[in-house]
């Protein structure tokens, strides 16, 4: 938390109100329901943040995901588009409501949860997710860019695999798709990093909190890996 007041999104109030709960700081959290691929949701997300809290300081855009799992020639169009709406449409409609808010304070920080897979392209059955991460690399591009003057920064972090409630719900089909156990295609990951092992949560959330930070203020365009040494650039 490091001091921040923090308002947590997602569609189950159930695992909202566990992380509540492990949290345990009542006065400073808050968790708002509603589906990241709804515009209306995201927008009123942030409206209730400023409405609670006074302002919105830092944005992290930590939503997506896809399914669907196919090759381009057999991929859905229902696949490719809620991927990206899911990715890309969901930290478009956020940032561009918080941005309202940063440029009248003159400050804001945004930090978008992408991918090693926006850097790289060497995955079958994923060119929607592939091809929504690097969009999302673009976008961070072009807010640092418009924004950078004004006192607010936008940068990416791009983690390798990190094994999350989300990457065991959908890490089966994905895996199966490749012909692979849920197990194989774990270890693959693992095997992909220079480190041999999956990155965690925390070190995912240090990043966060430096590019977030007073020290992070130098930090602007920037696409981090944080990935064991993945990703070839």
């Amino acid at each position: 938390m490091e001091g921040a007041s923090v308002a947590l999104t997602g569609r189950s109030t159930e695992r909202g109100a566990r992380a509540l709960e492990e949290i345990g700081l009542p006065d400073r959290t808050v968790f708002f329901a509603g589906d990241a691929r709804d515009r209306d949701d995201v927008a009123g997300w942030v409206t209730s943040t400023v409405e609670r809290f006074g302002s919105i300081d830092v944005l992290v855009n930590n939503a997506g995901g896809s399914d669907g799992f196919a090759l381009v020639h057999e991929m859905t169009d229902q696949a490719w588009e809620n991927a990206f709406t899911f990715i890309l449409d969901s930290a478009f409609w956020a940032t561009r409501a918080a941005l309202k808010h940063m440029v009248a304070q003159g400050s804001g920080r945004i930090v978008n949860i992408s991918s090693v897979e926006g850097k790289m392209g060497n995955k079958a059955t994923v060119s929607h997710y592939i091809s929504a991460k690097h969009a999302l690399n673009g976008l961070t591009k072009a807010v640092a860019f418009e924004y950078g003057r004004q006192g607010i920064t936008c940068n990416a972090i791009c983690p390798g695999a990190v094994e999350t409630e989300r990457t065991k719900e959908i890490g089966p089909e994905f895996a199966a798709e490749n012909g692979l156990t849920y197990e194989e295609y774990i270890a693959d990951y693992a095997k992909d990093a220079a480190t041999g092992r999956l990155n965690t949560p925390e070190q995912i959330g240090a990043t966060v909190v430096l590019m977030a930070g007073p020290a992070g203020a130098g930090i602007n365009g920037a696409l981090w890996n944080v990935d064991g040494g993945t990703a070839p650039y």
